[in-house]
């Protein structure tokens, strides 16, 4: 091996070295590791940027498009709603939670659909008296392995299936993981329902005390016709939000100041809720319920325009000491006030007939560019908008959910390819309107994007400097290997990879390695080509391997250990299963 093999070996080692034990973002990291291998030639410009125009990474960068024009409709609170239901008991909430999320894993980008889901659940579970931790981590669990049931639902497959097209010519199809990937979800979640929720821990899940914050009153309507007539509190999911508590009903000029779980809500009621700025936004994301202060409906802003802005009145504010009646607030800045906090605590009363003081805070809902527009005026000391705060247009979630349907039938009948399909699926969320064009640009996770991208140049370095080719000799000089024991020793070592590093790097770190592995045996390289799949998936042991387990790992008051009990034996069956089944279906 040449001086480029030792050097690749060495960029390798650091690489991993520096993304396990820093907190150097992986994106840094890896761009560092295309340059050097870059500038000391040991990459031509071709080979190093290759990935970048990896189809693999393309599919990936689309499909973020898909995935908010989802998000953006509330097509994925809709689904959550429908299908999530009121079980009885814990074992029956994790199976109602798994199932779904496992399909809809398979057919969205398995991070898009936790990240839409850990509210949704977090609401759930308070509903149900269940902890948050119990249901969470297994939502991670189950998104990833519903995540290998097709082609499109984890940017791994999609990574390894472009190393395939583009070194091999060789294209899989959309549901040809399905013979592996469904048995792996349904063991899998069947370890999660019977054994997981004895190892899982009892911690509940976070959220702000609010007698910490500012507290705002926010008065919301229940439409009619609408989702919600006819249910009760508690079905509804009012009883127990995150940011806010339900203190009363205005039931036709009758106020009800007692609010039990099981009474039953009708047309036209007015919800008084209490609670942070946030709430505001909670309850904008449940279908069913409108701002009951008219005037939010006069705003000259459309939809995907909004947000809730929180501004604090200073001493030039034109309409200090006037009631919000008469200052035509809406008029002047074009925005509504939904409610007011005084000295961190919401004023009583009816809105329109509070006062203006100075250091008053409104919650306002005014459009995006609002904040920019008033920053540096007089009139307020202090304007901040709400991150995510843009209501979902309910309207058009069956138009999203309908372009989600046509993408994967194109797919998977074969009349057009997964990039081709996930192209016309975003152009049809833009122009559509279930997205607009800054959403859509906004969308697209670049930093992920590239840490995939880079580490292709890496891949490429060990190919081409003949590094893998050692190493696949190093674990071949161990003795004779069956081709059992030689896939089982890739997958192995593709896990190990994939729990100290991102998942992607280590299933483009670890196929040039496979493939010299197969061809020095002389067999198929396309069961190799899968175990590097789903083994560069299945990470369960850690929070780092994996972008959905470290999105829980706060919101379900999660340890380190806490994978490490769970992770561990769901990592050997899964493993053990994928690496008994694989032979079976593409055969060596």
């Amino acid at each position: 091996m040449e001086w480029q093999g030792v050097f690749t070996l060495m960029m390798l080692v650091g690489v991993l070295g520096t993304l396990a034990l820093t907190r150097v973002s992986a994106d840094l990291v890896l761009m560092a590791a295309l340059a050097l291998l870059l500038v000391f030639g040991v990459l031509g410009p071709v080979d190093a940027l290759a990935g970048f125009a990896n189809p693999g990474v393309i599919t990936i960068a689309t499909l973020y498009v898909v995935a908010a024009g989802l998000k953006e409709t509330g097509a994925v609170q809709w689904i959550a709603r429908l299908l999530l239901g009121h079980p009885k008991t814990q074992r029956a909430a994790q199976l109602r939670m798994i199932a779904p999320t496992g399909v809809l894993s398979g057919f969205m980008n398995n991070t898009a659909v936790v990240a839409m889901f850990i509210p949704a659940i977090q609401d759930w579970a308070q509903r149900l008296g269940i902890p948050a931790s119990k249901l969470l981590l297994p939502l991670s669990y189950a998104a990833i392995l519903g995540g290998t049931c097709t082609l499109i639902g984890t940017s791994t497959n999609l990574v390894v299936d472009g190393m395939l097209q583009s070194r091999l010519g060789i294209n899989l199809g959309l549901f040809e993981l399905a013979w592996v990937g469904v048995p792996l979800l349904v063991i899998g979640g069947a370890f999660l329902i019977l054994v997981g929720h004895r190892l899982l821990p009892d911690r509940g899940g976070l959220s702000e005390e609010l007698d910490q914050v500012r507290e705002y009153g926010v008065e919301v309507e229940v439409e009619s016709p609408g989702p919600l007539v006819g249910k009760t509190i508690a079905q509804a999911g009012l009883r127990a939000l995150t940011y806010g508590y339900l203190t009363e009903i205005d039931r036709g000029g009758r106020l009800i100041t007692a609010v039990e779980p099981d009474r039953t809500l009708q047309p036209g009621d007015k919800l008084y809720f209490v609670g942070a700025p946030e709430c505001a936004s909670e309850l904008r994301r449940i279908q069913g319920l409108k701002p009951a202060n008219g005037s939010v409906h006069k705003l000259e802003i459309k939809n995907h325009q909004r947000c809730l802005v929180e501004v604090v009145l200073g001493p030039e504010f034109p309409a200090l000491n006037k009631t919000i009646r008469d200052s035509r607030f809406r008029t002047r800045f074009n925005a509504v006030i939904l409610s007011v906090s005084r000295e961190g605590k919401r004023v009583p009363g009816k809105l329109g007939d509070i006062t203006f003081r100075m250091g008053d805070t409104l919650l306002l809902e005014a459009s995006h560019e609002f904040a920019e527009q008033y920053r540096f005026r007089r009139d307020f000391l202090l304007v901040s908008a709400l991150n995510d705060s843009t209501p979902p247009d309910f309207h058009k979630a069956p138009r999203a959910l309908g372009i989600l349907a046509v993408m994967v039938l194109l797919s998977a009948s074969g009349l057009l390819s997964i990039l081709e399909a996930a192209f016309l699926a975003s152009g049809a969320m833009i122009v559509s309107g279930c997205l607009t064009a800054s959403r859509a640009r906004r969308s697209v996770d670049l930093p992920v994007l590239v840490v995939i991208a880079s580490s292709f140049a890496l891949g490429n370095a060990m190919t081409e400097t003949g590094a893998a080719q050692w190493v696949a000799g190093g674990l071949l000089g161990f003795g004779p290997l069956t081709p059992w024991l030689a896939l089982a020793l890739v997958y192995v070592l593709t896990a190990i990879f994939t729990e100290v590093i991102t998942n992607n790097a280590a299933a483009v770190l670890m196929f040039p390695i496979a493939l010299a592995v197969s061809e020095q045996l002389g067999l198929n390289f396309l069961p190799f080509a899968v175990a590097v799949m789903f083994a560069a998936s299945a990470s369960f042991i850690t929070p780092l391997g994996y972008q959905t387990n470290l999105m829980v790992y706060g919101p379900g008051r999660y340890r380190f250990t806490d994978y490490v009990r769970i992770g561990t034996p769901l990592s050997v069956l899964v493993g053990a299963v994928a690496i008994g089944l694989i032979p079976l279906v593409w055969g060596f």
